[in-house]
C-alpha cells in the first residue's frame, strides 16, 4: 500500500505542474491566435484543475498524507518545471504540454497498476477515468500542434 500511496503523490504533483503550466500559457500566449489558443489552455488547465482535489481525497482513503507545499510538489513531480518563455511561440506551448501530458499518463498508468494489486477498485476506477482524460488531452494537443506547426 505504501508504494500506491508514494504513486499517487507522484500523480498529484504531475497533474499539479500540469496545470500551472496549461494556466501560465492561458494568462501569457500572445499573437495572431490568440482567442484560439487562449480557450484551449483555458479548457486543460481547468479540467485538470478540476482533478487535483479528487487525487488528493483519494490520497487520504488510502490512509495516505496528501502533500501540498511547492516543495513537496517538486520532490514528487517528475514533469519538469519549464516554461516557453517567448508568448508567441504556441507551437512550443503546446508540444510542452504534450510532454507534460505524457508524463502524467505514465504516472497514472502506474499508479493504476498498483490500485488494481491493492485491489482499490474505486481507485483504479478513478485512474481509468484521468487516463481517459488525458489520452483525449494528448490527441488534442497533438492535433493542435499539427495545425500550428
Amino acid at each position: 500500500m505504501e508504494m500506491l500511496v508514494e504513486q499517487m503523490k507522484v500523480v498529484l504533483a504531475n497533474s499539479f505542474v500540469m496545470y500551472t503550466k496549461a494556466q501560465g500559457y492561458h494568462w501569457n500566449v500572445e499573437g495572431e491566435y490568440f482567442p484560439m489558443f487562449h480557450e484551449f489552455f483555458g479548457d486543460i488547465y481547468q479540467e485538470v484543475y478540476g482533478s487535483i482535489d479528487t487525487t488528493a481525497e483519494h490520497i487520504r482513503q488510502i490512509k495516505g498524507r496528501a502533500i501540498h507545499t511547492l516543495l513537496e510538489f517538486d520532490k514528487y513531480r517528475t514533469v519538469p518545471d519549464t516554461s516557453v518563455m517567448t508568448p508567441t511561440d504556441c507551437a512550443g506551448m503546446l508540444s510542452d504540454l504534450l510532454s507534460a501530458n505524457e508524463l502524467v499518463m505514465t504516472s497514472l498508468k502506474q499508479g493504476f497498476e498498483l490500485a488494481n494489486m491493492q485491489k482499490e477498485d474505486g481507485l483504479s476506477n478513478y485512474l481509468q477515468d484521468r487516463m481517459a482524460a488525458h489520452s483525449k488531452h494528448a490527441w488534442m494537443l497533438r492535433s493542435t500542434l499539427n495545425k500550428a506547426g
